[in-house]
This record gives structure tokens, sequence and C-alpha cells, in this order.
């Protein structure tokens, strides 16, 4: 373009028009058009439109609607097995004998509001209660079972030593939430048993409560006072 213009000024600077040349009328009107080519491809370009700003309540408006949170995907949840464990049989005669005699604890209400259910639990509360639970029980009622308060949020172990029925331990975290279930625990064992999740409270029923009553690990729990 800068080399097409330069040749057309010089010409018109010293008076030559070659032989074959338009007429000068016409040669004005190429200059006219060199000079707006020459000025379009110049412009500088157009400035781009702002953008608005993203919406801070979109996020918020998305889990509304359904969305998964962080704090939910945070959440450490052990599933149940997708087949339910056979309840073992309880130890019958081979249940060793109480030295010290059944003491009694303290009972209040655990509630399952989305499974419909609920136990009536003995609450260990001190760590002489916890570590003697349910030894040396030979029967607990379909809906009984106990309750243990434990100081710290870990991943809590438990074992079944002196243990004469098979049980369900309920693992619950601080906010009431099921975080997973050891199913079917065989009497008189002292293999540890547990779950990948830190809780902070357990609930030890008869085993195979947890598949009756349609408890899974995410639901809630009324914890008892």
């Amino acid at each position: 373009m800068r080399i097409l213009i330069g040749t057309i000024l010089a010409k018109r600077k010293f008076g030559i028009v070659q032989e074959g040349s338009p007429p000068r009328a016409t040669a004005r009107c190429h200059f006219s058009f060199v000079l707006l080519a020459l000025a379009a491809c110049s412009r500088a370009p157009a400035e781009p439109s702002p953008q608005p700003l993203p919406d801070p309540t979109a996020s918020t408006a998305t889990a509304a609607a359904g969305g998964t949170t962080q704090a939910h995907m945070a959440r450490c949840i052990t599933p149940l097995a997708q087949t339910a464990p056979s309840v073992p049989p309880a130890a019958g005669p081979r249940c060793p004998a109480d030295p010290a005699g059944r003491f009694h604890l303290d009972r209040a209400p655990v509630v399952f509001p989305d499974a419909h259910a609920s136990v009536d639990a003995e609450l260990a509360r001190t760590m002489d209660q916890g570590e003697r639970g349910l030894m040396f029980r030979k029967v607990m009622g379909e809906d009984e079972g106990m309750f243990f308060f434990i100081d710290e949020r870990r991943i809590q172990t438990f074992w079944m030593h002196n243990t004469c029925i098979p049980l369900d331990m309920i693992f619950i975290d601080d906010d009431g939430t099921i975080v997973g279930a050891v199913e079917s625990a065989p009497v008189l064992d002292d293999g540890p048993r547990n779950v990948d999740c830190a809780s902070r409270y357990v609930l030890e029923v008869n085993a195979g409560w947890v598949r009756r009553h349609n408890v899974q690990p995410g639901q809630h729990v009324v914890l008892p006072k």
C-alpha cells in the first residue's frame, strides 16, 4: 500500500503522465481512493466491550438447586457392603461369667429420623464404662444398645473381647452424621473393628439391626444429651 501511494505522488509532482495514462480526473479519483484505503488500514481496532463481572451468587444458587457443595464432597463416609453379612451366633454357654456383676447406666433414646427408628441406649460416658461396654451380656432387646461418648474425634477401634452377643457398631461424627458401620461383629473376638472415617461417638446394637431398620451411612442421628 505504501509503495503504490509513493509512485502516484511522484507522477503528480513532476507532471509526468505516461502515454496511455488516464486523465487527471481519473487519477485524482484513484488517489482519493488510495487515501481512503490507507485510512481504513491504519485505523486502530475498536476497543473490546467491557464484560460483566461474574455473579457471586451463582455458586450459591447452584448449591441451592441441588448441586454438590465442596463441604459435602469433603465428608468422609464409608458405605455399607452391597451384600449384608450373615449374623453370627451368640456365645451361649461359652460366655464367661461376669466377675463384677452387671452395673446400671443412665439411658436415653438415640433417634434415627431418616430411618424412622430409635434405640433405647445405655450411656457409657466414662473410660471405665466404655472399656467394659457390653461384655458378659447374654441377651439384649431388639431396640436396645449402648452409646459410647469418646473424648477425641478420631478413627475409633473397637473389639469383641468377652462380648457374648454379636453386634452392629454405628460410628457417628460430631454433628450426628453416620460415617460408617461395622456389621455383625462375631462374639469373643479380639480383632480390631473400625471404619475408615473419623468419628466421635459409637452406638452398639444387636447384629443385623442396621439392615433391619434401613439405617445407612450419611444419615443423621439425634444425639443423646
